[in-house]
């Protein structure tokens, strides 16, 4: 099923169905995209205005970003649920004997690892997509500031929301060591993130009361 092309409502209710796919990572990576959204939002409402001709071509080349932004992130929503199959599969698997055991537990450390990357490009994508949120708020039109202070805010909620999809699989990972090292990238990318995105938003909160 491709689930970007369902409308909001039936995305909705698949996501709250008991139905394993589309799950938190895929909400994560679609909660991004409209973040980003929302920063392009604010450069479309800008563009045009005399009074901002100045960064009129900074305006266009972040758009340009913006946009590759929002289709990775609309890929990712698939993907989440693309490496979700595999690793039911593997909790399916048989493991009655020492040799299925063995096995199983080689398929599910393999589907796990798979299951860690997609969240981990989710949080990446939207490290990106704060950053030029920063700039779409402080270049952007007064009038539209508010649609990039609440795109940061987005964006924020789906990197911690990916983070949490990556915790849970390296909770259930044999190899500690690599678990770890997985969690600490997440970890890295929730310190770089999470305070420009708070910084967005209070600094649009400033100039909006």
């Amino acid at each position: 099923m491709e689930f970007t092309g369902l409308s909001c409502g039936d995305f909705v209710s698949l996501l709250g169905s008991k139905a394993p796919v589309p799950g938190g990572g895929g909400a994560a990576a679609l909660v991004g995209a409209v973040g980003i959204a929302l920063g392009n939002m604010t450069a479309s409402l800008t563009m045009g205005k005399k009074k901002y001709a100045a960064v009129e071509d900074e305006l266009r080349r972040l758009k340009e970003e913006a946009e590759r932004l929002q289709g990775e992130l609309l890929d990712l929503v698939q993907r989440d649920a693309e490496v979700f199959g595999p690793l039911a599969g593997a909790y399916g698997l048989p493991s009655g004997t020492p040799a299925e055991r063995e096995e199983k537990a080689q398929v599910m450390e393999a589907a796990l690892r798979e299951a860690c990357s997609v969240p981990l490009s989710i949080m990446e994508k939207c490290g990106e997509a704060i950053r030029l949120l920063e700039q779409f708020a402080a270049k952007g039109s007064r009038l539209a500031v508010s649609d990039a202070g609440a795109g940061a805010l987005f964006c924020k909620a789906a990197l911690g929301g990916a983070s949490l999809n990556v915790y849970i699989n390296t909770a259930a990972m044999k190899d500690r060591s690599a678990a770890e090292e997985i969690n600490r990238k997440a970890d890295v990318l929730l310190g770089e993130y999470e305070a420009p995105a708070d910084g967005v938003f209070k600094s649009v909160r400033e100039q909006l009361k």
